[in-house]
């Protein structure tokens, strides 16, 4: 039994934070994903919480849930906005848009 986790990286604009980007499921490391790349990772049916990192900056953390056989989407990108770039320096979660699809 598995589900799959599906993670497109694309925003709109320029990235303001950018680099290779860390996935995290339940806090362990699942990968990474680059500017424009999709990642589709089995997973195991149940609650999960997803978290993307670069360096200290981060997503603020998206639980889910996926039964088996389905697909959690969901899209992420760096800050594209300087007001929010400057806020990230201080709230590093700030850094990383993490949004289900």
């Amino acid at each position: 039994m598995t589900a799959t986790l599906k993670l497109t990286r694309k925003g709109f604009g320029i990235e303001l934070r950018c680099g290779t980007f860390s996935i995290s499921i339940d806090g362990k490391n699942a990968g990474s994903i680059e500017l424009d790349q999709t990642a589709e990772l089995p997973i195991e049916p149940g609650h999960h919480v997803l978290r993307i990192s670069v360096g200290r900056h981060s997503s603020h953390e998206r639980p889910f849930d996926v039964t088996d056989g389905e697909v959690a989407s969901f899209r992420c990108h760096g800050t594209v906005l300087w007001p929010r770039y400057l806020a990230s320096i201080v709230k590093p979660d700030l850094a990383i848009s993490l949004t289900s699809e």
